[in-house]
């Protein structure tokens, strides 16, 4: 049976991943500066259109040259990132006026709320930052946290997560590493990106037709790097992206492993459907992975590449969720289910 606000939280969740997906447009599409200030653009409220407008806009800011595409690519994100945030005021009030309901969660909606505070400023310094890759990276993994969160929030609400029985001990522990390990995976991908390392090696298997080129994970994985330079391009030399290139590739291979003992563990516990989504998911992903190699990284495979991110992450959430059902829950419904048929026998009984 859902709970009050499933719908609102599922309202939620489907514009988060809207705005995830708005996002990475943005960034793979070298938008990310299409508006130099911030929460405006140029000092307007949306990008400015008119001969007029874009005068004053240029004197603003002389060192960058109006791009009307890339504005309104950067400005459509902000305004359904700002949608989003007041939905999720709403879900928190919500769930504040249902506290002490049974099953409405509080402490997430107001966890989800700070973050979609935090995620405001780090939007607002990847633009003053002007891309700097640390903070890049930080808010693409605020937005699939935001987006994993709801959906999590959503799932809770359902009341359709199943009550399992007895689920091992080691595939609780499996499911937990596999999560940990899709979330450093999305990292990987995020500094991958924020470094415009993803056509550092055009060639697959291999990278520059060898097993093993030569790479610089000093400087590719230089995390104090100071901030200062227009980031928008990248900054690295060829053997740092490629240091970073190849280790997201490695870090694919381990996932991989890593999700197809998930599913093998999912199906043995009689799992199947999990076990199933978990496989579509990872299949997906890497053939969208292995298609932005060959294809030199087309902006709508690249897009789909991050969508797909996020359904792999979610489907690691609900995974993990539904083998951490408690026991208890299970006793409960088996507890009603013989109060019920006890019930059915009475009457029975009487009616004879």
């Amino acid at each position: 049976m859902t709970k009050p606000g499933y719908r609102f939280a599922l309202f939620a969740t489907l514009l988060a991943a809207v705005v995830v997906i708005l996002g990475a447009y943005t960034r793979l599409s070298h938008s990310g500066l299409g508006c130099p200030d911030w929460p405006g653009c140029y000092g307007f409220i949306g990008v400015p259109m008119s001969e007029h407008a874009q005068g004053l806009a240029q004197s603003r800011f002389p060192a960058a040259p109006v791009e009307v595409a890339k504005g309104w690519a950067e400005m459509i994100h902000r305004y359904f990132a700002g949608t989003l945030g007041l939905v999720m005021l709403g879900l928190a009030v919500h769930a504040l006026r249902q506290h002490g309901r049974a099953g409405q969660p509080v402490k997430l909606p107001l966890l989800l709320l700070g973050l979609v505070i935090v995620q405001a400023a780090f939007g607002m310094w990847t633009v003053t930052l002007k891309l700097w890759p640390q903070v890049v990276t930080l808010h693409l993994l605020g937005g699939f946290a935001t987006l994993s969160l709801l959906f999590l929030l959503t799932v809770r609400l359902s009341g359709k997560a199943p009550t399992i029985p007895s689920i091992p001990p080691r595939l609780r522990l499996l499911a937990g590493a596999a999560l940990a390990l899709v979330i450093g995976q999305i990292a990987l991908g995020g500094w991958v990106s924020s470094n415009y390392a993803a056509v550092a090696c055009v060639d697959l298997p291999k990278c520059h037709g060898e097993w093993w080129p030569a790479m610089d994970f000093a400087n590719g994985f230089h995390l104090s790097q100071h901030i200062g330079p227009n980031y928008l391009g990248g900054q690295l030399d060829s053997d740092a992206r490629t240091a970073i290139h190849m280790t997201h590739r490695v870090g694919a291979l381990l996932v991989t492993c890593m999700l197809l003992l998930l599913a093998w563990q999912l199906r043995a516990a009689r799992l199947k459907r999990l076990a199933t989504g978990v496989l579509l998911a990872l299949a997906v992903q890497v053939c969208l992975g292995i298609s932005n190699v060959i294809f030199h990284l087309p902006l709508l495979v690249a897009v789909a590449h991050n969508a797909g991110g996020a359904v792999l992450l979610m489907c690691m959430v609900l995974v993990n969720y539904c083998v951490r059902v408690p026991a208890t829950a299970y006793a409960r419904a088996a507890t009603a289910k013989t109060a019920l048929l006890q019930k059915s026998d009475v009457v029975r009984a009487s009616n004879a």
